[in-house]
């Protein structure tokens, strides 16, 4: 699924413009972020894209050189899932 960058976001609307899927973060400091909701609408559970969005976000704070702490119930899951994916992003 493609997803859209806004300031502190990536996110997904439908056709007619409702959201259906969203991950947020709070810049904390020059090197930190708070990773601090996702969402993904009841009609696309179950199909991996809370994942793909906080992967989303771990990528792109790899490449800014930033960590990041998942206060977010899903995220927070999901990196204790997956630590071989996000030990080294994680503070």
């Amino acid at each position: 699924m493609e997803f859209v960058k806004g300031e502190n976001r990536f996110f997904k609307e439908d056709e007619n413009g409702k959201l259906i899927a969203e991950v947020t973060w709070v810049p904390s400091g020059d090197s930190l972020v708070i990773l601090d909701h996702t969402f993904v609408d009841e009609s696309l559970r179950g199909q991996g894209i809370a994942s793909e969005l906080v992967e989303k976000v771990a990528d792109t704070m790899r490449a800014e050189g930033k960590k990041i702490v998942a206060t977010c119930p899903f995220a927070k899951a999901e990196f204790e899932r997956k630590p071989e994916k996000y030990d080294d992003i994680k503070a």
